[in-house]
C-alpha cells in the first residue's frame, strides 16, 4: 500500500495552470504543396471492405522497400500517418532517411515528408493537420503542415526534449519541454482552445516522459507524473489539475486519453483500466494490456498481459465486454490507431501471411477493418 494522500492533495494545488508568455519561438515556412485529394471526412466509410489490407504501399500496389513504422489514424478512418525509412511509396522520393507518409484511405495517395520524426507524427482529429516533432538545430521543434491549405509552421521548443500531442486542428495541442537535469521538473504546456494562448503546468521533481494526450477540442489533458507513477487530468473549465485518478495505491502507467475527453486509459500491474471522467469511477479490464481507446471510448485495442513485443491484437466492446480479433499474428500498435466506432484498427507486422504477395521481407502497416 503506498500512501499518497497528502501528496496528492499538494500535487493539486502546485498543478494549477496559469497564463503565461509563449515558451515557444515560431518559425513559418514557405507554404507546402496542397494536398491532392479531397478533404477529411469525406466518406472513407464503406470504402474498404471487411478484412486486413496492406497500406504500406504505393499507390499502385507497389510494396515498400523497407520497414515501416509508428502509424495513427484520423477518427473518421480516412487517412493515416506512419514512418518509414521505405523511398518508393510516394513520387519524386529517393531519400535515405526515415520520412514521414500520410496516406488518403479514400483515394490511395501518398504524400511524403522530409522531416526526421523524433516520435510518432500526429495528425489533428478532423485529418487537417500534421504534426511530428523533429530536430530544429540544437533543439527539437514541433512541425506542423495543414494538407489542405498549404501552410507549415514550426514551434521550436525551448530548450531540449519535447513531446506533443494533438486535438481537432493546430490550436487544440499540448507539448511538454523535459528540462536537462539538475533541473528536477518539467514545463506541459496547453494551447487554451478559447483564446489560442499558451498555459503552462510546472511537474516537480520529475524529468521522465508524461506521455501527453488531450481531447479534440482541447479542453482536458491527461499526463503523467513518470517519477511518481501517478496519472493526472486537467479540465480548462477550472483551471485545475485533478489527480492521481487511480487512487493512492496503485502504480499506474498513462496509455490514452479519449477522443472525446470522458475516457482515461491507464495500466496497473497486469490489468487494464478505464476511467470514467463523469462518474470518477473506472472499469477494470482484468489480465490485458490495453494499447489505444477508440474516439468515443467504447472500443479497446489490447494485447495479452506481460506483453513487451509483438503480439496478437483484440479489440474490446467495453459496453457489451466481446472481443474480435484484429490479428492473431504478432503486431504492434499505438495509441491512436481506432477509428472512431471500432470499424477500423491500423497497425504494424512483420508477418507475411496476412495479405497475399507479402514478399519484401520487411516490416509493414496494414489496415483490419471490422464493421
Amino acid at each position: 500500500m503506498r500512501g499518497r494522500t497528502n501528496r496528492a492533495t499538494a500535487k493539486r494545488a502546485r498543478a494549477a495552470l496559469s497564463t503565461a508568455a509563449v515558451a515557444c519561438a515560431v518559425a513559418t515556412a514557405l507554404p507546402a504543396a496542397a494536398w491532392a485529394g479531397p478533404a477529411a471526412g469525406t466518406g472513407a466509410a464503406g470504402v474498404h471492405s471487411i478484412g486486413i489490407e496492406r497500406v504500406s504501399v504505393a499507390a499502385d500496389g507497389t510494396q515498400g522497400n523497407d520497414d515501416s513504422a509508428r502509424v495513427s489514424i484520423t477518427p473518421a478512418g480516412d487517412r493515416i500517418v506512419f514512418t518509414s525509412y521505405a523511398n518508393n511509396l510516394a513520387p519524386g522520393d529517393t531519400g535515405r532517411y526515415d520520412r514521414v507518409i500520410v496516406r488518403d484511405l479514400t483515394t490511395n495517395q501518398n504524400r511524403q515528408f522530409t522531416g526526421y520524426a523524433t516520435a510518432a507524427p500526429m495528425l489533428s482529429s478532423d485529418g487537417q493537420v500534421l504534426a511530428y516533432l523533429a530536430p530544429r538545430f540544437a533543439n527539437t521543434a514541433l512541425y506542423q503542415e495543414h494538407l489542405t491549405r498549404g501552410w507549415t509552421s514550426a514551434y521550436t521548443c525551448s530548450l531540449f526534449t519535447c513531446e506533443a500531442a494533438m486535438g481537432s486542428n493546430e490550436t487544440h495541442q499540448a507539448f511538454t519541454v523535459r528540462f536537462r537535469p539538475p533541473e528536477p521538473n518539467q514545463r506541459v504546456e496547453v494551447r487554451r482552445p478559447d483564446t489560442g494562448e499558451l498555459q503552462t503546468v510546472d511537474v516537480i521533481h520529475n524529468t521522465a516522459p508524461i506521455r501527453p494526450s488531450i481531447s479534440r477540442d482541447g479542453t482536458r489533458l491527461a499526463y503523467q507524473d513518470g517519477g511518481d507513477h501517478d496519472i493526472f487530468l486537467w479540465d480548462w473549465a477550472d483551471n485545475n489539475a485533478a489527480g492521481p485518478i487511480e487512487g493512492p495505491d496503485k502504480a499506474a502507467e498513462l496509455v490514452q486519453l479519449s477522443d472525446d475527453g470522458n475516457k482515461v486509459v491507464y495500466l496497473s500491474g497486469a490489468d487494464t483500466y478505464v476511467h470514467d471522467v463523469a462518474s470518477g469511477t473506472a472499469l477494470l479490464v482484468p489480465g490485458v494490456k490495453g494499447v489505444a481507446i477508440d474516439p468515443t471510448g467504447r472500443y479497446l485495442l489490447h494485447t495479452p498481459a506481460g506483453s513487451t513485443g509483438p503480439a496478437p491484437l483484440t479489440l474490446r466492446d467495453l459496453e457489451t465486454g466481446t472481443d474480435e480479433v484484429v490479428t492473431d499474428r504478432p503486431a504492434t500498435a499505438g495509441i491512436d490507431t481506432v477509428s472512431a466506432g471500432g470499424r477500423q484498427v491500423v497497425f504494424q507486422s512483420a508477418a507475411a501471411d496476412l495479405v497475399p504477395g507479402d514478399t519484401n521481407g520487411k516490416a509493414d502497416i496494414f489496415l483490419r477493418t471490422l464493421r
